[in-house]
């Protein structure tokens, strides 16, 4: 079955209504400039007390190593999701603090999938997102998928950029072996960072349903 991934979450309440439909993959934002910034809201004590299934994974745009562990430590993170210009050299970093990692790569239809190959080594899925300016992610808009065929590496990867209930059977079109999961957002929200848990019960059902 697809893992899932729903990002951009903050609230107590509506982290423990997302807990009961056991999703693969939990994100938090910690990037200031995001509507979904985390900022002081979010509590760690929650975080801690999640199922060891959900991977807890800090979203992070640029950000020094040294305050990505920091962060890491601070909420218990499993993961780390790379959505900014960080190098190879920063992902075999977080590797050796033996940290999880999620580079994130924005595309669009004259990507350049070989951007990826440095990376095989040191990071454990990558993320493809829709490019857009002005911003890393959140836009709610999908890139051709059919691009994903000249994706040739080894490394797994997950799908973000407007995946919403409209466009979810499109998903059975990605043929691709390497395609593992999705990440989903701004589509399933009522408002930045407060999830709309009935969609996303929706979402779910349907994976679940296809697979």
């Amino acid at each position: 079955m697809l893992k899932i991934k729903v990002c951009g979450m903050r609230e107590s309440q509506n982290i423990l209504a997302l807990v009961e439909l056991q999703p693969d993959f939990m994100g938090f934002i910690f990037y200031p400039k995001s509507a979904r910034f985390t900022g002081d809201i979010l509590e760690k004590e929650i975080l801690k007390s999640l199922p060891r299934s959900i991977q807890k994974t800090g979203v992070f745009v640029n950000e020094s190593f040294e305050k990505v562990i920091e962060i890491s430590k601070e909420y218990s993170l499993n993961f780390v999701q790379l959505h900014g210009n960080e190098t190879v050299e920063f992902c075999e970093k977080l590797k050796e603090e033996g940290l999880k990692t999620i580079k994130v790569f924005s595309v669009d239809n004259s990507f350049d999938f070989s951007e990826t190959i440095h990376f095989e080594d040191f990071a454990d899925y990558f993320l493809f997102d829709t490019k857009a300016e002005g911003g890393y992610g959140g836009h709610g808009k999908a890139f051709d998928w059919k691009i994903l065929e000249e994706y040739k590496g080894r490394t797994p990867f997950l799908l973000a950029g407007g995946i919403s209930l409209e466009n979810l059977a499109n998903l059975d079109k990605i043929k691709n072996k390497h395609f593992v999961g999705i990440d989903v957002n701004s589509k399933f929200e009522l408002s930045p960072a407060n999830k709309d848990i009935e969609a996303l019960k929706e979402l779910f059902g349907k994976i679940k349903l296809n697979q």
